[in-house]
């Protein structure tokens, strides 16, 4: 029995079973060098869009009204509902639900205790900051709406940048970086994690692309919505690396794996 109780207190520590220190350094630098490019390129673009319009002013240009009254005149009933549908992925419960899912699943290589309920509680919270900087900025650039009078759900507050599109893709690419350092910690193929990938990022892009459809955004609110959820996704990643106890994606070795 205390063999079983030693075994199971050594799988419970996050590094146990993990390649050797040092074995992985080089794809670590990668990673930060990534992440510092995404946090500076999405970044500079926002701050480009928010010169743009400090210079031409918030009044929509026109191809994003043209992009607009084509949606209004694209959009058969059976589209509306499913463009509905996928919209409500970026508000309510949904997004909040992916942040502690990506949260549950990087505590699971923490040691029970106070570490594991603040790796838990970090997506969440990281999702709530960025909620707070991006209607910090809505209010700030009080861009109007499309006319409401085109609009095929309901919506309030100022446009840019779109909320449900911040949302979603700061939710669902939490949820994709804990999936992939989750499937690379157990040793999974490279291609399985861009899959995952793909279909969260997926979800949150056509999220973006329904604002547009359903007459609620100007397509220049989802490009906001996009690139400052990026941005605040890579200063996250990089945070998270400064953490010395943060668990790593770091792939265990064969044979360390339990049942």
């Amino acid at each position: 029995m205390s063999a079983v109780a030693d075994a199971d207190r050594a799988a419970a520590r996050p590094d146990h079973g993990e390649q050797p220190p040092g074995t992985d350094a080089p794809a670590a630098r990668r990673g930060g060098r990534t992440a510092l490019a995404v946090l500076v390129g999405a970044w500079a673009g926002f701050t480009a869009l928010a010169v743009l319009f400090a210079v031409h002013g918030t009044a929509p240009f026109g191809w994003e009204r043209d992009a607009v009254q084509w949606s209004g005149s694209h959009r058969p009933g059976a589209a509306r509902v499913a463009a509905s549908l996928v919209t409500s992925f970026g508000s309510a419960l949904v997004p909040y639900a992916a942040a502690i899912g990506a949260g549950l699943l990087t505590a699971r290589r923490v040691p029970a205790g106070p570490r594991r309920l603040l790796v838990a509680l970090a997506p969440l919270g990281w999702l709530g900051a960025g909620q707070l900087l991006r209607t910090l900025i809505m209010h700030g650039s009080g861009r109007p709406r499309p006319p409401a009078s085109g609009w095929a759900v309901s919506a309030s507050g100022f446009s840019f940048p779109s909320g449900h599109t911040f949302t979603s893709a700061t939710a669902f690419g939490l949820l994709a970086w804990a999936v992939s350092r989750h499937l690379a910690a157990t040793g999974r193929p490279p291609a399985t994690r861009r899959r995952w990938a793909a279909v969260l990022l997926g979800l949150a892009a056509l999220v973006g692309l329904s604002r547009v459809y359903l007459a609620v955004h100007w397509p220049l609110d989802v490009l906001g919505g996009w690139l400052l959820a990026a941005g605040w996704l890579a200063l996250g990643a990089l945070l998270a690396r400064r953490i010395p106890w943060w668990p790593s994606g770091r792939p265990r070795r064969a044979g360390t794996d339990g049942p």
